[in-house]
């Protein structure tokens, strides 16, 4: 996998506010943010660098305001840190092309992982099958 690299300020130029913050330094957007993503097929992509990142088949709703799915379209794609901000112990995922943060894992979904990916709306960009 190639990995994309850019400065601080191209980043800055080529994402919105919001989504700068949330990918870059690892901000989380308000729940229910994104509620409208489409229901029809087709794939999340990581909105800094294009990235194919999650399946719509494997997005569920969470009660949670924040997409979440069940299983990444490929775990390669999807890395993983220790994050123990807010007095807590959590495990980040960003994308592993750009390093873009896109939310937490947890290990209270549906099966058949057990897994909630709860992501930020503003990390991702979504394309519809053709």
């Amino acid at each position: 996998m190639e990995k994309i690299v850019k400065s601080d300020a191209e980043w800055r130029e080529q994402l919105s506010d919001l989504a700068y913050k949330v990918t870059r330094k690892h901000g989380t957007e308000r729940a229910g943010t994104h509620d409208n993503f489409p229901k029809e097929a087709g794939t999340f992509m990581c909105t800094c660098c294009g990235a194919p990142l999650f399946d719509q088949k494997h997005k569920f709703e969470s009660g949670t305001g924040w997409p979440s799915f069940y299983q990444p379209l490929d775990d390669e794609m999807i890395g993983e840190s220790v994050d123990r901000s807010f007095f807590m112990k959590r495990t980040e995922v960003h994308c592993n092309r750009c390093e873009a943060h896109l939310g937490h894992v947890f290990p209270d979904g549906p099966q058949p992982t057990g897994l909630r990916y709860c992501i930020n709306g503003v990390a991702l960009d979504f394309e519809p099958e053709e």
